[in-house]
């Protein structure tokens, strides 16, 4: 697999336009603002990335901490989305799904300005993990059918003439 490429290794942590789409959010709440400013500063302060060749390990959280580690492998579905806000902002979110059987996202990336080149190196990523057990080439119908109608076609000819012999007797 190649390797990782150096605009997306070295992202390591959000841009701070998101901290200004946090504020957003919770200027949304209305009351509920001054606790969601401070819970959402702290998600901010504490969000890290980081791309190895297996996969993508997100962390966040001061009192709950929360990690998340997502092989390319098991990548089913990249989605690209961005509100309003966020394209103003020049972000936008890339919700990552997997074979979990969960409706939502098992990871979403934010806070990533170029978030159409990472959703293209996650699909290629993607791709590649998949390629590296490449299902067996399928036989060509002559080779691999013909012989077993042709053991079947015997087996059906052998029974027949024991019948035959039977019924005679």
């Amino acid at each position: 697999m190649p390797p990782i490429p150096a605009h997306i290794a070295q992202i390591d942590r959000p841009v701070p336009q998101l901290m200004r789409l946090y504020v957003f959010q919770a200027l949304a709440t209305t009351l509920a603002f001054p606790v969601m400013v401070v819970v959402l500063y702290f998600r901010y302060h504490t969000m890290r990335y980081q791309f190895t060749n297996e996969g993508i390990r997100k962390s966040w959280g001061i009192i709950f901490r929360h990690e998340v580690m997502l092989n390319y492998a098991r990548i089913q579905d990249i989605h690209l989305r961005s509100n309003l806000i966020e394209r103003w902002l020049g972000l936008a979110r890339i919700d990552i799904q997997t074979a979990s059987g969960a409706s939502g996202a098992e990871m979403t990336l934010e806070g990533l300005v170029d978030h159409e080149a990472m959703r293209d190196f996650l699909y290629s990523r993607m791709r590649g993990a998949h390629e590296k057990h490449p299902a067996a080439a399928p036989e060509s119908p002559a080779s691999g059918l013909a012989p077993v109608l042709d053991e079947i076609a015997s087996e059906l000819r052998a029974i027949r003439q024991l019948l035959e012999q039977r019924r005679h007797e």
